[in-house]
């Protein structure tokens, strides 16, 4: 029996499929081996405990999928602190930048489709736009240097007139919460500026061109964003628990949480009656997405084993160019590839008010891991996080080797 062989049959053995930590094994099929897997999913829900513990978070969710499928899914801590709810293994947040990977794969998709090219200069798309000579190097960016964040253009979340209106929005929350900032809205913040460097010849993170991808990922696919994303990935991949985040209504959400001392001035509670207090829908492509860990591994895991699109599309989406400011860490098209003490990773971190989600993909060891936590106070328990991950690598690795 093959190593991975092996490992499935103790996974399917055990029985732990979107269970929780708290499913058992039945009649392992390989005594050892079984022992071993069931003692991983019991260290890491002790591990999410102790980092809920460690930085006073309101509560926490993970998953993670072993190389032959099986996700197993866990929580710790509260939903809501204030009624007391705790958070279950199928509560859900905002993902924030986690749907960049999104916008990347329907991007594939249509070039796949014949309905675009990746080195299409953006001017084909957005030239008729009356904005469009105001954007900086705008005849010369192609949607590859926009999914690459290789454009020179500006993040608009940066940019003092925006963050002046959102604290606008925020104190009008009481009597209009569903306002939100259409694209052309927040594309209009980065017009009219010098670029911040020649097409690809720099590296500057930036929501503002995920939004100008948005744009042209409409005009390319003849449907709304969602109404592809939904039909390409989330209905055939059955990611139940992954919806558009354009409302403020959400099921099985938990309540985000920050810091009273937010720059924005808003409530350190981010939702109202069992509802968002604002509206989520000015992420969009740049995020724009609710989600659970159970779904951010299997799709993490199907994505990158080149499951989910007809061709080839791999190599494209990882030859990614190095950050400026941290040489270990590059970018490809709406992916990081990231290579630490752990290995090679591939995924993205996402930052969602009150929210915080990681998911990462170890291809040696064909194995996803996700976390959210419903708060952004603490943003530095990622340490913490890759030990956990490490675990499960090192685990998976040893059942596959006997």
């Amino acid at each position: 029996m093959s190593g991975k062989t092996r490992l499935w049959v103790i996974v399917a053995s055990l029985g732990l499929c979107c269970t929780g930590a708290s499913a058992m094994a039945k009649e392992p099929t390989v005594e050892g081996d079984a022992k071993e897997l069931e003692d991983l999913a019991g260290r890491f829900q002790a591990g999410l405990d102790s980092i809920c513990q460690k930085y006073a978070l309101p509560g926490m969710t993970g998953a993670y999928v072993l190389p032959e499928g099986t996700a197993l899914a866990f929580a710790s801590g509260l939903a809501d602190k204030e009624s007391g709810t705790k958070m279950a293994v199928d509560s859900r947040m905002p993902a924030g930048s986690i749907g960049k990977m999104f916008v990347g794969a329907v991007v594939l998709g249509l070039a796949q489709d014949g309905k675009l090219s990746l080195d299409d200069k953006i001017e084909k798309w957005l030239g008729a736009e009356d904005w469009f000579d105001d954007l900086p190097n705008a005849h010369e960016m192609t949607i590859r240097h926009l999914l690459m964040h290789r454009g020179g253009i500006a993040d608009h979340i940066y940019d003092p007139q925006w963050i002046e209106a959102a604290r606008r929005m925020v104190s009008a929350l009481d009597t209009d919460p569903d306002y939100y900032f259409k694209p052309r809205e927040l594309v209009s913040y980065v017009l009219n500026r010098e670029p911040l460097f020649a097409v690809g010849e720099g590296f500057q993170y930036t929501d503002t061109g995920y939004i100008l991808l948005g744009l042209i990922i409409e005009r390319a696919g003849g449907a709304s964003y969602y109404q592809q994303i939904e039909e390409r990935f989330l209905k055939p991949w059955q990611l139940t628990l992954t919806t558009p985040a354009n409302r403020r209504e959400i099921a099985k959400l938990a309540s985000g949480y920050v810091s009273a001392e937010n720059p924005f001035g808003l409530p350190e509670k981010m939702t109202v009656e069992g509802k968002l207090c604002y509206n989520p829908a000015t992420e969009w492509t740049g995020g724009g997405l609710i989600s659970n860990p159970q779904d951010l591994v299997r799709w993490a895991k199907a994505y990158f084993e080149s499951q989910v699109l007809d061709e080839p599309y791999l190599e494209e989406l990882l030859a990614a160019v190095p950050e400026e400011a941290e040489r270990s860490s590059r970018y490809g098209l709406g992916v990081y590839v990231k290579k630490d003490d752990l290995g090679t990773s591939y995924g993205h971190g996402g930052w969602s008010v009150g929210y915080l989600s990681y998911v990462a993909y170890y291809p040696a060891q064909q194995v996803a891991v996700a976390v959210q936590v419903n708060t952004d106070v603490n943003d530095n328990l990622l340490g913490d996080v890759l030990r956990l991950i490490g675990d499960v690598l090192r685990t998976v690795e040893k059942a596959a080797a006997e």
